[in-house]
């Protein structure tokens, strides 16, 4: 569908402005007046523009503003608040102007006739696929409510599962940036005037110190390489990313690489879980469960392990059978699975696993630097001590010839 730009007027008259996306601009005029704005004027916009511009703005609300969205709503529906009403009474006290608007234009939807699930749809880009899911499964149960509730809890796992990566990284960045300055302060500024003094005093100057040299030489002049490289690195990562066959062997570094493996391996599991957990408790078939998991899991090597273990679901397999085949499913999960489906208590097996990777997660968040230091110190006590011999031969053979 076609989007649609306008400038209005709201009551107070303030002027707002957004962008609908309908069949045509006179249904475009209607959901905008039917929100209670005075249009000034409105014009169709370039869909490319405008996907760029909605991707920005949504960037402006982030995943606490819809866990407070969805916990307000639930508990209001609960209370017998309308849902209309609701809507309203939310936008009213949301500081966010974006979402504010947001909010506002679900809420002019649903006046119009839509339910409350499609509207919620519309906005794709600002909530999630498992919002709108869950929405569509409180609707149809008759239970909004709780829907709402499932979904401003697993949405706030999800946040704690990004804080506990977040506390990960932030040593190992920091040790990184820090070693890296150190180092190109020494071989910019410090070794070249060092080298100088020998050079004058016409010592002959060892293999260490040569190699020393060059490096240093080559520091100063390409000096902007060496801080390019890490968006030369992510920025071929991404290229490399946009086809199927790399992309695999790139998730899969990611789960083996030493030490950041217990990040991300623990990460995916965590976040397999919890999908899994939040979709069966929904009442969501299990294939079809394992079809949207695999769709949000975000690692290509999980993704094709889940969509085959799908296949042999659906072609009459025990969920652990099909998990066991793939190695990236440890012993515990299978095992677990499989008592939930022999008691029928697989919600809450599930639900433990998604607990307990949680659990490791944030516990390797914490021992992370400790893992790490000794990496660390072992990187930087190599390259500072090529730069101690590179300096002390040259002085030994000066003390050398004082000697003589």
């Amino acid at each position: 569908m076609p989007f649609f730009s306008y400038r209005a007027i709201d009551g107070s008259g303030a002027l707002v402005k957004g962008i609908v996306e309908t069949t045509n601009m006179d249904v475009a005029y209607d959901s905008i007046a039917s929100a209670g704005l005075h249009v000034i004027d409105i014009k169709k916009s370039n869909e490319y523009i405008v996907s760029i511009k909605r991707r920005v703005l949504a960037k402006k609300i982030k995943r606490r503003d819809i866990i407070e969205f969805a916990s307000n709503l639930s508990v209001m529906l609960k209370s017998g608040i309308p849902l209309l009403s609701a809507l309203s009474d939310i936008a009213e006290t949301t500081e966010n102007r974006y979402f504010k608007q947001k909010i506002d234009s679900i809420r002019s939807t649903v006046e119009l006739g839509s339910r409350f699930s499609d509207a919620v749809a519309v906005q794709k880009h600002i909530f999630p696929d498992i919002f709108v899911r869950l929405v569509m499964v409180g609707e149809e149960t008759g239970r909004l409510d709780k829907g709402l509730s499932d979904v401003a809890g697993h949405l706030q796992r999800m946040e704690d599962l990004a804080a506990s990566i977040k506390r990960a990284l932030i040593y190992p960045a920091f040790a990184i940036v820090t070693t890296t300055g150190a180092l190109l302060f020494w071989l910019i500024y410090v070794l070249p005037k060092v080298i100088t003094v020998f050079k004058d005093m016409g010592i002959v100057l060892p293999l260490p110190t040569r190699i020393l040299i060059s490096i240093s030489n080559f520091t100063q002049s390409y000096w902007y390489l060496i801080l390019l490289s890490p968006v030369i690195l992510f920025v071929l990562i991404k290229v490399l990313r946009q086809k199927k066959e790399t992309r695999y062997y790139i998730d899969l570094a990611k789960i083996k690489f030493p030490v950041m493996k217990h990040v991300i391996y623990n990460k995916l599991l965590a976040l397999f879980s919890e999908q899994l957990r939040i979709l069966t408790t929904a009442g969501i078939t299990i294939d079809r469960s394992f079809e949207i998991t695999a769709d949000v899991i975000g690692n290509d090597v999980f993704k094709s392990a889940i969509e085959d273990s799908k296949q042999a679901i659906s072609g009459g397999s025990r969920i652990s059978d099909a998990l066991r085949k793939h190695e990236v499913f440890p012993p515990l999960a299978t095992r677990m699975i499989d008592i939930g489906e022999t008691s029928g208590t697989l919600d809450e097996q599930f639900a433990y696993l998604s607990e307990y990777y949680l659990k490791r997660l944030d516990d390797v968040s914490q021992k992370l630097g400790k893992m790490i230091e000794p990496i660390v110190i072992s990187v930087i006590g190599l390259m500072f001590a090529l730069i101690i011999i590179g300096l002390l031969f040259p002085v030994y053979e000066l003390v050398s010839k004082m000697g003589r």
